[in-house]
C-alpha cells in the first residue's frame, strides 16, 4: 500500500517512539564505547569512519534487532490505524496484487522506452459495493501490477454494522473479489482481457493471518477456457483471527454452496423447459419469437436473463431518469469479437463491472445498464427483446406509467417515443397513429423479477398491448422461481453489482486542455495551407453558451438558450460580415482523432479551410462528465469574415 505523503511525519515518529521504548541509544553509546577502546588500544592510526562503526553495529545484531523489532506484524495495529484512519473495531482484508506472468500474448511485447506511449493494463476491482483500480502498466507478458487494496469485510444486516466481523461470520460471506483486467491500446481503445471471481475465504486458514495465490485468469467470450494469464495475489486479514478455521472447514463450506447452486440452476432448468412447452402449445408460430430466457455472460457462463438486471441506485451522481439515459448512451457501442469470417455476431453480455471498466458494450449491456437505473428511479421498467428495422435483432428498454401509457427509451441515443398501439380491427377510414420508433417486433420482456413472453397473435410492436396482467397476451415466469436464481445472493456464480462510481477529473481543465490542443492543430493545417489563422478569444467564449445548450437539451429533450446565443453572435459579429459554426459530438478526448473527424465533414473542413478578407477564427471545447468518468465532448468551430461580392 502506497503511503500518502502527509502521513510520512506520522510514520518517522511511530518508528522514533518505538526506537525510543527499545532504548536504541544506550545501546548504540555501548557499541560505539566499545569500538574505540578496541581501536585506541590497536596499533594502526586510521581515524574511525561511520562505515567502520555501521559495520561494529552490525557485528554486534543491533541493526538486525531493529530491524525484526520494526517488522509490518509488529506495527501493523499502529500502521494501519493511525495511517490508514480505519476503524480498529472493523475487519479489513488486504488484498496485495506482486506482478503477473505466462501472459503470452504480450511475449514478444518489446520494453518500451521512457516516455514512450504504449498499451497498458489496468486491473479495476469490486467487493461488496467497494471499487478500485490499480495504475496502467505497461503490456508485458510479465506485467508489473504491483499495488494493495484495503478492503472492508463487514455484515450487511441491520445492527451488525459497527461489529467486527468473526471466522464464521466471514466464511459464510460468500461475495467474491470481481476482478476485471482491460487493456488500453495507444489510441485509447480498451478491450477487456479477463474477468475472475475470487474466492479470499483461504485466508481464514491461514494460523498468520495471510496467504499468497496464484490467480489463473481466463480470456473472455470464445477465448473464455483459453488462460489469460497468472496474477500473484497476497491476502491478509487485519487483525489476524485469534482462532483459524480448518482448510477442510473452509472446503466444505465452498463445496455446498456449489452444490446448492447448482441444485437451484437445475430447478430452474426444469422448469423453464416445461414453461416453454407450454408457451409452445398456445400457437406454433411462437417457436420463431424473440423469446430469450438465458444468455451468456464474458466467462461463457449460461445465465437467466433477468440476472442481468438489478435495482441500481445512483446516489447523487445522477439527477433523474433522462440523465441515466444520457449517462448510459454515452457508453460506446461495440459487438463482441469474433476470430474468423463467419456470418452473424457473437452474443455476449457482460457482467456490469465488465461493462463499465471496458466503457463500451453491446445493446443488450446499455439496455440492462439503463433498465436497472430506472428502476432505481422508482419507474415501472422492463428490457425488450425483439427485432428493428430489417429484422435486425436488437434489445431497448420499455416504461410503463401510473395512466397505461407506455415509453420506448432507446439505450443507444437516449431518444424517448411514446407508444400507441393501432387498432387492426378499426374501421380503414379511422385514422391510426403513425409509429415514430424503429422497433419492428418484440418477443419478451423482463426485469428483475419479471419476465414475460408476448402471445399476442402479432409480435409487431405497432400492434402490441403492453397490459402485462392480461394472461392471454403475455405469459409469466414465476416470480418464485425467477427469485431462486436470480435474486442477490440466491447463488455464488452471480456477481455482485457494484455501485456507480463518481467522475474524478476536473471539466474545466480537460476542456482547457483539449481546446488548446484544437488550436494548434487548426493552426497547423492552416499553415499547410499557406493560410495565416488569426483567433477572436471573445468570439471562441461566446460558443459557450451554446455548446451548454446543445447538452442540455440531449439530457431533458428540452432546447433552450438558443435566442440568448443568436443575439451576443449578432452583437460579435461586425455589419458585413459573415459568421459560420458547426457543432460536432464526440464520447472521447482523443484531440487527433476528433480533428480528422471533423475534417470530414464537409460544413467543418470549410470552416477551418477558410479564405477571405479579415478571417477570424474561434473555437470551443466543453466537456461534460458523467459517472464513470464518460464523457460528452462538444466542439464548435466557428468563423467570421468580411463579405466581398
Amino acid at each position: 500500500m502506497s503511503l500518502p505523503p502527509e502521513k510520512a511525519p506520522e510514520l518517522k515518529q511511530i518508528i522514533h517512539n518505538h526506537l525510543m521504548k527499545i532504548n536504541i541509544h544506550d545501546k548504540i553509546r555501548e557499541v560505539l564505547a566499545e569500538t574505540v577502546r578496541d581501536d585506541t588500544s590497536s596499533t594502526h592510526n586510521q581515524p574511525l569512519s561511520e562505515k567502520d562503526f555501521l559495520h561494529a553495529l552490525q557485528r554486534r545484531g543491533i541493526i538486525d534487532s531493529v530491524m525484526n523489532d520494526l517488522h509490518f506484524a509488529q506495527l501493523s495495529s499502529s500502521y494501519f490505524c493511525s495511517l490508514a484512519n480505519i476503524d480498529p473495531c472493523r475487519r479489513y482484508l488486504y488484498l496485495q496484487v506482486l506482478g503477473g506472468k505466462a501472459f503470452l500474448e504480450h511475449l514478444q511485447e518489446p520494453e518500451p522506452f521512457p516516455g514512450q506511449v504504449c498499451s497498458t493494463f489496468t486491473l479495476y476491482m469490486h467487493f461488496r459495493n467497494q471499487r478500485f483500480r490499480s495504475k496502467p502498466v505497461p503490456c508485458a507478458c510479465e506485467p508489473d501490477i504491483k499495488e494493495g487494496f484495503l478492503l472492508e469485510v463487514h455484515k450487511d444486516e441491520i445492527g451488525e454494522g459497527s461489529r467486527m466481523a468473526d471466522g464464521t461470520t466471514m466464511l459464510s460471506i460468500c461475495d467474491p473479489v470481481h476482478l476485471v483486467l482491460i487493456k488500453t491500446d495507444t489510441s485509447s481503445e480498451t478491450t477487456l482481457v479477463s474477468s475472475h471471481l475470487l474466492d479470499w475465504r483461504t485466508v481464514l486458514s491461514s494460523t498468520s493471518g495471510k496467504t499468497c495465490i496464484a490467480v489463473e485468469l481466463m480470456g473472455v467470450g470464445t477465448n473464455s477456457k483459453v488462460p489469460a494469464g497468472i496474477m500473484t495475489v497476497s491476502l491478509e486479514l487485519y487483525p489476524p483471527l485469534t482462532e483459524t478455521i480448518s482448510p477442510d472447514i473452509i472446503t466444505t463450506q465452498q463445496s455446498l454452496e456449489r452444490q446448492r447452486a447448482a441444485e437451484k440452476d437445475r430447478l430452474f432448468l426444469v422448469y423453464a423447459k416445461q414453461w416453454w412447452r407450454e408457451f409452445l402449445e398456445i400457437r406454433p408460430t411462437h417457436q420463431s419469437k424473440m423469446v430469450k430466457i438465458f444468455a451468456q455472460d464474458e466467462n461463457g457462463v449460461n445465465r437467466p436473463v433477468c440476472s442481468y438486471v438489478r435495482m441500481l441506485r445512483a446516489g447523487r451522481l445522477l439527477e433523474g431518469p433522462r440523465q441515466a439515459a444520457r449517462f448510459v448512451s454515452l457508453l460506446a457501442q461495440e459487438k463482441a469479437p469474433v476470430v474468423g469470417s463467419g456470418v452473424g455476431k457473437h452474443e455476449q453480455w457482460c457482467t456490469l463491472l465488465a461493462f463499465l471498466c471496458r466503457g463500451k458494450g453491446d445493446c443488450e449491456d446499455h439496455a440492462t445498464l439503463l433498465c436497472s437505473l430506472l428502476l432505481g428511479f422508482g419507474l415501472d421498467a422492463y428490457v425488450c427483446v425483439g427485432t428493428k428495422a430489417k429484422g435486425a435483432p436488437h434489445t431497448w428498454v420499455l416504461t410503463r406509467g401510473t395512466d397505461g401509457s407506455v415509453t420506448f427509451w432507446e439505450s443507444l441515443t437516449a431518444h424517448r417515443y411514446l407508444h400507441q398501439a393501432i387498432d387492426p380491427d378499426a374501421p380503414p377510414l379511422v385514422q391510426q397513429p403513425k409509429p415514430s420508433h424503429p422497433y419492428r417486433t418484440v418477443g419478451c420482456v423482463f426485469n428483475h423479477q419479471s419476465f414475460l413472453a408476448n402471445c399476442q397473435p402479432s409480435d409487431a410492436v405497432e400492434l402490441c398491448i403492453f397490459d402485462f396482467q392480461n394472461q392471454s397476451q403475455w405469459k409469466a415466469m414465476s416470480e418464485e422461481a425467477l427469485k431462486s436464481v436470480c435474486s442477490p445472493g440466491s447463488s455464488t456464480s452471480l456477481p455482485p453489482v457494484p455501485p456507480l462510481t463518481a467522475p474524478s477529473l476536473d471539466p474545466a481543465a480537460a476542456s482547457n486542455q483539449l481546446e488548446l490542443e484544437m488550436r494548434y492543430l487548426i493552426s497547423e493545417h492552416r499553415k499547410d495551407l499557406d493560410l495565416a489563422t488569426v483567433w477572436d478569444d471573445h468570439l471562441s467564449y461566446l460558443l459557450s453558451s451554446a455548446l451548454s445548450a446543445y447538452e442540455l437539451e440531449r439530457c431533458t429533450g428540452v432546447s433552450c438558450g438558443n435566442e440568448e446565443f443568436q443575439d451576443a453572435v449578432r452583437r460579435a459579429v461586425p455589419d458585413g460580415h459573415t459568421f459560420k459554426g458547426f457543432p460536432i459530438h464526440f464520447l472521447h478526448r482523443n484531440g487527433r482523432r476528433a480533428f480528422a473527424t471533423s475534417l470530414r465533414s464537409p460544413f467543418c473542413d470549410e470552416i477551418i479551410c477558410c479564405r477571405g478578407d479579415h478571417v477570424r477564427l474561434a473555437v470551443r471545447v466543453r466537456v461534460f462528465f458523467y459517472p464513470e468518468n464518460t464523457c460528452a465532448v462538444w466542439v464548435m468551430f466557428a468563423c467570421k469574415y468580411r463579405s466581398v461580392l
